[in-house]
């Protein structure tokens, strides 16, 4: 719940850091000005995701290496496989 909690807190933060992009593209400033901006704003998105993926290896993946179930174990690890390949693309 905590890693939740501080996720919505920094995504509300980074709403508000899109806003003000957008607002700096409406009135016509200096693009590297807001190529920072949207650095900054990647980077804030980059450690949200990280705290997502902490959660969901703290409570489902351990739930689902604990389990019986030998077919879920086998999707939740794809899926963490998935995402760290998708993560590589980019």
């Amino acid at each position: 719940m905590k890693h939740a909690e501080e996720a919505a807190k920094r995504l509300r933060t980074i709403e508000g850091h899109i806003r003000g992009i957008q607002k700096m593209v409406d009135n016509g400033e200096y693009c590297i000005d807001i190529i920072r901006q949207i650095q900054a704003t990647q980077s804030a998105l980059n450690k949200v995701s990280q705290l997502v993926l902490e959660q969901h290896m703290h409570e489902c993946v351990i739930t689902a290496v604990r389990g019986e179930d030998a077919n879920e174990r086998e999707r939740v690890l794809s899926e963490i496989a998935e995402v760290y390949e998708a993560a590589m693309k980019v």
